[in-house]
């Protein structure tokens, strides 16, 4: 299993006026900011880090906030909904919440036998509390109004939506390892046995649906989940074997990476547990100041300029 795909790692998506999106994550849904730091490929935005007290693998959600971005628009070829895992019993307790902060929600349903509640951040991303048919022992980041016994507990699954899942499908089983758990109209869901969490993909086959807009309330990518480089890069050789293009490996400070986009349209991130989040701060002090890649530091002054300030109060 040390050797697997362990799951999802993180998403990155993309958002609007980063103290609109610092407030919802971590004022509403109670997320911990794990990091603050830049878009390593444009330095004068944001990319925020929102997880559980450590950062771990399996619960990060990222955004790149810009002030000014476009509505996108979700369609084939784009991961369309974020699932996260929450207790049983805690899903009256966040449609109460969400009424109390005006935030866009569905009714209480149910698929492949668990319940879900649908919601959408202020730029309009699309996510779920759903309570786990299988235990989660994840332990949540708390605060003073969203306790333990209601908190998130990372992500349950990832929703893509695909004019036609063949090909992508191929991908989870024959090279992530994931198998086919079952299917509900023409929504799939694919599971990995390599971690008990996080481990879920659905693939939503929708012929007929028009390609998407990567903007604004929509996701980037897609992080999977390996433990160090040595197995990354041995998914290097899997995914040319396949006959894919596939990035060289990319060193992100807290993970390394590679990029490649699967059959589908989606833009896929295999991503590795180290380094790890408390590199540049410890544990304690992990999202409370702007922390910036190396190549950056020596512009600290300029960039801050240019960055909007944030309220972390």
């Amino acid at each position: 299993m040390d050797n697997s795909i362990l799951g999802i790692h993180h998403i990155t998506a993309i958002a609007g006026d980063p103290q609109r999106n610092y407030n919802f994550y971590t004022k509403v849904l109670g997320l911990r900011m794990v990091k603050r730091t830049v878009n390593f490929d444009d330095p004068k935005t944001y990319h925020f880090y929102f997880g559980d007290g450590n950062g771990t693998p399996g619960g990060i959600l990222t955004f790149f906030p810009w002030p000014r971005v476009r509505q996108g628009v979700n369609g084939a070829g784009m991961a369309t909904e974020i699932g996260y895992s929450v207790p049983a019993g805690s899903l009256d307790f966040w449609k109460a919440r969400f009424e109390k902060f005006n935030v866009s929600h569905g009714e209480v349903s149910e698929k492949f036998e668990e319940q879900f509640l649908p919601f959408q951040d202020p730029d309009g991303l699309n996510l779920e509390m759903i309570v786990s048919k299988t235990n989660d022992n994840r332990k949540p980041w708390v605060t003073a109004e969203v306790k333990e016994e209601v908190a998130t507990k990372g992500f349950h699954n990832i929703t893509l939506t695909l004019n036609d899942i063949e090909a992508t499908a191929a991908i989870l089983t024959d090279i992530f390892g994931y198998k086919f758990l079952g299917q509900e109209d023409n929504l799939h869901r694919f599971k990995t046995d390599a971690i008990e969490t996080a481990a879920i993909v659905d693939l939503h086959e929708k012929p007929q649906v028009a390609a998407g807009l990567n903007a604004g309330g929509t996701n980037h990518h897609v992080a999977f989940r390996v433990k160090d480089e040595k197995t990354l890069m041995a998914y290097r050789v899997k995914v040319i074997r396949h006959g894919l293009d596939i990035t060289e490996k990319i060193d992100r400070d807290y993970f390394f990476s590679l990029y490649f986009r699967e059959p589908g349209g989606v833009l896929f991130e295999i991503a590795t547990d180290n380094p790890g989040f408390a590199t540049d701060e410890t544990v304690e002090e992990l999202g409370s100041s702007l922390q910036l890649p190396d190549r950056y530091k020596s512009s600290r002054e300029q960039i801050e300029k240019v960055l909007p300030e944030i309220n972390t109060n």
